[in-house]
């Protein structure tokens, strides 16, 4: 048992890289320097790139054998993408589609704060991160809830700030790097390069973004429990001896 809840930690760790790999390195390899006339050609140099991060999409959702919202979204992004090229369609729809994932993504982490499931709970507010069972258990015994529901309710905000922060530099850098006509070799080097860009200029500065929205839950949690930063987070080697 052991052995295995080794390996299936390895794959745990494995994953952001392979995501990496699968969603932009590739992708943006196969746009920027195999779409040429004289190699795969627009057509298939876009079919193939976006294959990619398509299948290892349904891979992954059949290998959870649960529907993950924003994973569904990421799949239609990459499928529109797709029928814009395809299809031939002006490539401003490429700056309005890359701006509306990020930006219905943070309506949904809004709107979800009126539902049994907010998300928030969900992307920081859940047991990989944090010691869930006993921050409850003593919000519960110190009477805190409500102050740490506020609280949760603030940090919704923030993590849907990040989202909005990426619908907006989505925009631009697409309207900054797509010039060309869709279905050409140079508007699949163009998309390359936006997709190759899109890691240090968008999610870096989302994901700085969401970090903040984190820290400001775990004081939140910190001042409302008295526990210390090391019983906050969740121990992953806590329960295997």
């Amino acid at each position: 048992m052991e052995e295995n809840s080794a390996i299936n930690q390895k794959k745990e760790k494995d994953s952001p890289l392979m995501n990496l790999v699968i969603n932009i390195i590739i992708p943006s390899v196969i746009l920027m320097k195999f779409s040429g006339e004289d190699k795969l050609g627009p057509v298939n140099g876009l079919i193939i790139a976006l294959a990619f991060p398509l299948v290892y999409g349904i891979y992954d959702f059949i290998k959870k054998k649960k529907v993950n919202f924003i994973s569904v979204l990421g799949l239609v992004s990459i499928l529109i993408t797709g029928i814009i090229g395809l299809l031939e369609l002006d490539a401003h729809w490429i700056a309005v589609k890359e701006a509306a994932i990020p930006f219905i993504i943070g309506l949904v982490v809004i709107g979800s704060l009126w539902t049994p499931f907010p998300l928030v709970r969900k992307l920081l507010f859940n047991e990989q991160i944090l010691n869930v069972g006993k921050i409850n258990q003593i919000l519960d015994d110190n009477g805190n809830r409500e102050k740490f529901d506020k609280k949760m309710v603030t940090a919704t905000y923030l993590l849907s700030a990040s989202f909005l922060v990426s619908a907006i530099l989505n925009y631009v850098l697409a309207k900054v790097i797509i010039k060309s006509p869709s279905g050409t070799e140079a508007f699949n080097e163009e998309l390359g390069q936006m997709t190759a860009l899109s890691f240090p200029v968008i999610a870096v500065p989302s994901t700085i973004i969401m970090l903040l929205a984190l820290w400001f839950l775990i004081a939140g949690i910190k001042k409302l429990t008295n526990l210390e930063l090391k019983e906050i987070f969740n121990d992953p080697d806590a329960g295997k001896n």
